[in-house]
């Protein structure tokens, strides 16, 4: 049974908190240097095991992450892991996310053969605890397609998209911006096998929802437009591919 915290020591924490909030908004921290001594507070306060240490050295391993600090990343990741796995147990979404990022860590480097297991445990976890319609598994079952295209192995990653979108066309609904994350991906699964008819209507419904939600001048918008363009351009159909081109860069001229 934990014992609660002494107010006193709660209170500590709290002001030094704010004061590492106060000296970044300041700009006399960087955002590393920030989430460092957040970091140090935490494990002083609450102890190396806690939870919430959990929570900051996931996000400075993420913020390394973004840098290109790959050898920084990992043993937080790794630190970040360990602690949920303990504290929280083996099946907590929260071990999910943590070994999803793991993942894309080492899906960003090459190393495939470490991806695969981790993204396969954090599905589990995640259809387990949030149910299998849940959006988060859309997430991880993305998550795992894009490894197995990446890998060629289109035939797995197939049921994975179509389960995606399924998953997005009942929540958040069909009309939602997420649901034409879910038609641009498996479009290009497609596209990638030269199944052009197949690909077709995905882009086509794909553009009309970015379009409507969006707006029809969002960087989304050009992105579609140049994605379906090169399948027109691949099907002999030019002048309607220069269309769309030409769209694409009058998007990309405004947004810049």
């Amino acid at each position: 049974m934990r014992c609660p915290m002494p107010a006193r020591m709660i209170l500590a924490m709290l002001v030094a908190l704010l004061l590492s909030l106060t000296l970044a908004a300041q700009g006399k921290y960087t955002e590393v240097e920030r989430l460092q001594r957040s970091l140090a507070i935490r494990e002083k306060v609450l102890g190396p095991e806690h939870p919430d240490v959990a929570i900051v050295l996931n996000n400075l391993a993420v913020l390394y992450s973004d840098q290109g600090k790959d050898a920084e990343a990992e043993p937080l990741y790794q630190r970040a892991l360990a602690i949920r796995e303990k504290v929280l147990g083996p099946e907590h979404p929260d071990v999910a996310t943590t070994l999803s990022n793991l993942a894309f860590l080492y899906y960003t480097q090459g190393r495939y053969a470490m991806v695969e297991p981790f993204y396969q445990r954090s599905l589990a976890i995640r259809e387990k605890a949030l149910g299998p319609e849940h959006p988060d598994v859309a997430g991880s079952l993305t998550d795992l397609a894009t490894l197995y295209q990446t890998q060629g192995r289109y035939t797995e990653a197939e049921p994975l998209y179509q389960r995606v979108l399924a998953i997005y066309e009942k929540t958040p609904g069909p009309e939602h911006p997420i649901t034409a994350r879910g038609l641009t991906n498996l479009a290009l699964h497609y596209h990638d096998q030269e199944k052009y008819a197949e690909a077709e209507p995905l882009f086509e419904r794909a553009l009309a929802l970015w379009e409507k939600t969006l707006g029809p001048e969002h960087p989304n918008v050009a992105t579609i437009l140049e994605n379906y363009s090169d399948l027109l351009r691949k099907t002999d159909r030019n002048d309607e591919a220069e269309k769309l081109e030409e769209r694409a860069r009058a998007i990309r001229a405004i947004t810049r």
